[in-house]
């Protein structure tokens, strides 16, 4: 089975030749620059890409041959996703918020505190949002001082937190 990774949301078209507005889900925009083919909303349709730009913090992108408003209209609000083998390498004790979103989270005694419901990103730090087993929802800064191990392969993460973080 194929895997993929959301790399944008479509949030908009731009003018009437078929550009649409992508609000990047990704720390480095560039990587739009060297795309060739994407793939769109639930059914992963694939699209040819011919031209991508930033624009005002947004990514311009055209898909070839959509070159009017009415061909791309269908496309506002959908994901937009890469093959996982096309995602850029991340230098290392850096994540995928989409593989990082979904994974059991346990303290070092093994107990189970929840699951990664969302990432935060801070302009110092992400802060991963826990929803707890109770329905809680914690916050840990994603710094070394309280995330100790990240098992993206088995979906798991081991946090070291303070008095009163997990309560």
């Amino acid at each position: 089975m194929m895997s993929y990774t959301v790399i944008g949301k479509i949030i908009n078209t731009h003018g009437i030749r078929g550009d649409m507005k992508v609000y990047p889900l990704t720390d480095n925009p560039e990587r739009f620059f060297d795309l060739k083919e994407a793939y769109v909303g639930d059914k992963k349709e694939i699209v040819k890409i011919s031209d991508s730009k930033i624009h005002k913090g947004l990514i311009l992108i055209h898909f070839k041959s959509l070159d009017n408003i009415n061909d791309i209209l269908k496309y506002k609000d959908e994901y937009l996703y890469v093959k996982d083998e096309d995602r850029v390498d991340l230098p290392e004790d850096h994540y995928f918020i989409s593989d990082l979103i979904g994974c059991k989270v346990l303290d070092v005694a093994g107990n189970h505190i929840g699951k990664i419901k969302d990432v935060l990103q801070g302009v110092a730090n992400d802060v991963y949002i826990i929803k707890g087993d109770d329905d809680k929802e914690y916050m840990v800064p994603a710094v070394g001082a309280f995330i100790v191990s990240i098992n993206i392969p088995n979906k798991e993460v081991i946090i070291d937190p303070i008095e009163g973080m997990i309560e």
